[in-house]
């Protein structure tokens, strides 16, 4: 009986040691991206965010080609087509 206990018990502490490792490396960025992003009406996010978004753009910049070729038709097809739907407006 004894046997049963201590085996209960380190399946129970590994089971446990498990779940926590797997809610901090997945469930838990998850929420603090979310949590992030629903703070965004404090003054120190919104800076925090325009400062990266900043640095995104001047590291493209510095790139030859900003889009892959794929994205680029992909955008151009999409331009093209509110352009045609523009065309089609009537004006009131």
């Amino acid at each position: 009986m004894k046997q049963f206990y201590i085996k209960l018990i380190s399946i129970t502490l590994a089971v446990i040691i498990i779940l926590n490792v797997i809610y901090n490396l997945f469930i838990g960025e998850s929420i603090n991206k979310l949590n992030q992003v629903l703070s965004l009406s404090e003054r120190d996010t919104r800076i925090e965010i325009r400062n990266k978004i900043r640095n995104e753009i001047s590291s493209a910049l510095e790139k030859e080609n900003i889009m892959a070729e794929e994205d680029k038709i992909l955008l151009f097809k999409f331009y093209k087509k509110i352009l045609n739907e523009f065309k089609t407006i009537s004006q009131k």
